[in-house]
């Protein structure tokens, strides 16, 4: 195969782990009161995006000014807008770490690397939903969840080979 077309194939992940449903399921409780303050954050910075807009709007360049009455505000908002954007990158830096995906902070959509049939998925989990009960292709996303099947290590770890 010529080096252009390995370029062209996306490239198969290689996660820290797979979970087997039993596993991605014992995770859910403590993965719920993340993912509730994960979307408190991300309320929080739009909350402090809109301020910040809506500071500049009215005052313009103005504001930079450092005798500024309303640049302690404007410096404070940017604070908080950074420490919130670093937390939150680093909760989910640490969830990829454990190979969970957030896809959706709104809706708390994450995805779990699995295996099925030896193809390695992701078992897919919405907040709102009491386990995990679905999983698709790494490509499929959402629209193409399917219902895991009944049988016994439909959703597991591979066998170690020989």
């Amino acid at each position: 195969m010529s080096r252009d077309m390995r370029s062209e194939a996306p490239a198969t992940p290689s996660p820290s782990r797979v979970w087997t449903v039993e596993e991605a399921n014992a995770r859910l409780p403590a993965l719920g009161e993340l993912l509730d303050r994960l979307r408190g954050w991300a309320v929080r910075m739009s909350e402090v995006h809109a301020e910040l807009r809506r500071l500049a709007g009215f005052w313009g360049a103005e504001i930079d000014a450092a005798d500024h009455a309303d640049h302690p505000l404007k410096e404070r908002l940017e604070s908080e807008m950074k420490n919130l954007s670093r937390r939150l990158d680093e909760a989910i830096d640490a969830l990829r770490a454990e190979a969970i995906e957030v896809k959706a902070l709104d809706t708390g959509l994450v995805d779990f690397y699995s295996f099925h049939d030896d193809e390695l998925v992701y078992l897919c989990w919405r907040r709102d939903e009491p386990a995990v009960a679905y999983y698709h292709t790494l490509h499929g996303g959402f629209a193409g969840r399917r219902p895991i099947p009944p049988r016994a290590g439909a959703l597991a770890r591979p066998e170690p080979s020989p």
